[in-house]
């Protein structure tokens, strides 16, 4: 094996997970901190280097939303930074004993939390979550391998050298952070049959990445869904709730997966709600996909197909459809839902405990915006992704997520009969 194998590259961080797994929380809290303060030193490298990913993405057309998603400027790479250290503030998971009882024979049994070992994450377009992970990574006593694709390949070369100097500079072997994005989809392909050295591999990114991430791996995957994310407004909803909440999750960021990309509007309310927030959404640059029901209630708006119920827009684009009852919508997003986020307005009590109890998704909320769904805004620092599968971890992914547990036994010379 030579240097410029990706394999080589796993091995490095497996050993370098022995490494990272006995660290204290104080030099964990050190290494995040020399992360955080080497990224606003170097806000203007990045920054520049960025540029020239976003100058790439243009010329090659990855569309508005993508860009989005790729830029960092100098706030976001501030924000980068204060997640860094909100991470190392964070209580540290390993070692926290989760259980453990006294067997009948005396043995203590304790039940703690440890590292993954090695986090590999696979994305595309998004440099932020070269920082996230890492950070979330090495605060759970984890390394990582990232794969973050070659849209933001100047951005996350330049973030991950960054990481390793500053891991360097406190004594803590760089080893610990390590991509694959110069060997291309060799390195993803290393990384999905790496068994013996990726522990767990997390994929965020397109519905197609993820498909291929969770198909072709020999290594466990925990699957980050895509968000086709709905809001109900049913008959009891305000209109200041409906008007603001549903233009929230639509327009502050557009671009993300828990951005809403249908609303669902109860018939009774249809005439009182659809034209108020349609006029909303419209007034901010929003394409609205309707049914009939919809477009007799509103100018302008683009015939809706099946194909638009089952759309991911990421764009400043939303489906909107009026059903007869709430019953009407609860299967419309089990049909459509790809289990993210729903949420419904109302101030019926029983209609939001019914759709909190029924609607099966990582994240169910009754009058609050879709997209507080985010590891930060749950107070986790950060996020690894969101979970939209059920074994281990679902919802926003935060230090927990990158441990699992082991037991401890305790005894006296107890042998077993």
């Amino acid at each position: 094996m030579t240097d410029q194998t990706p394999e080589l590259r796993l091995e490095r961080a497996k050993e370098a997970s022995r490494a990272t797994a006995a660290l204290t929380s104080d030099e964990k809290d050190r290494a995040l901190e020399a992360i955080a303060a080497a990224l606003e030193l170097n806000a203007q490298r990045i920054i520049e280097a960025n540029g020239r990913d976003i100058e790439r993405g243009r010329a090659d057309g990855i569309g508005d939303s993508l860009i989005d998603r790729l830029r960092l400027d100098e706030k976001r790479v501030a924000a980068l930074a204060a997640a860094v250290r909100l991470v190392a503030a964070l209580p540290d998971p390993v070692g926290r004993v989760v259980g453990g009882h006294r067997m009948p024979n005396g043995v203590a049994l304790e039940q703690v939390r440890v590292p993954f070992g090695v986090v590999g994450a696979i994305y595309e377009a998004r440099p932020n979550v070269t920082v996230d992970i890492a950070a979330l990574a090495l605060r759970s006593g984890n390394a990582v391998v990232l794969r973050g694709g070659s849209a933001a390949q100047a951005s996350n070369s330049v973030l991950v050298e960054i990481m390793r100097d500053a891991l360097h500079g406190v004594g803590i072997t760089p080893e610990a952070v390590q991509t694959v994005d110069d060997f291309g989809r060799d390195g993803a392909r290393a990384m999905m049959h790496g068994r013996g050295f990726i522990d767990v591999l997390v994929p965020r990114g397109s519905a197609g990445l993820i498909e291929t991430v969770v198909t072709e791996s020999t290594v466990p995957v925990i699957e980050t869904g895509a968000g086709n994310v709905h809001i109900v407004l049913d008959e009891s909803a305000p209109d200041d709730w409906a008007r603001d909440i549903v233009v929230n999750a639509k327009v502050q960021r557009p671009s993300v997966c828990n951005a809403v990309e249908t609303v669902l509007v109860l018939r009774q309310a249809a005439p009182r709600l659809v034209p108020l927030v349609a006029s909303a959404l419209q007034s901010e640059g929003v394409a609205i996909h309707g049914d009939d029901m919809v477009a007799g209630l509103v100018s302008n708006v683009i015939p809706a197909t099946e194909e638009d119920w089952e759309t991911e827009y990421s764009s400043l684009d939303i489906a909107m459809k009026v059903v007869d009852t709430l019953d009407d919508a609860l299967s419309h997003i089990r049909r459509y839902s790809t289990g993210h986020t729903e949420s419904i307005i109302t101030t019926d009590s029983r209609n939001a405990e019914r759709f909190l109890a029924e609607v099966d998704s990582a994240v169910v909320m009754a009058n609050a915006s879709t997209r507080f769904t985010d590891g930060g805004e749950f107070g986790f620092g950060a996020e690894v992704g969101i979970s939209t599968q059920k074994l281990h971890a679902r919802g926003p992914m935060g230090l927990p997520e990158l441990t699992s547990t082991k037991w401890l036994a305790r005894g006296a010379g107890q042998t077993r009969g």
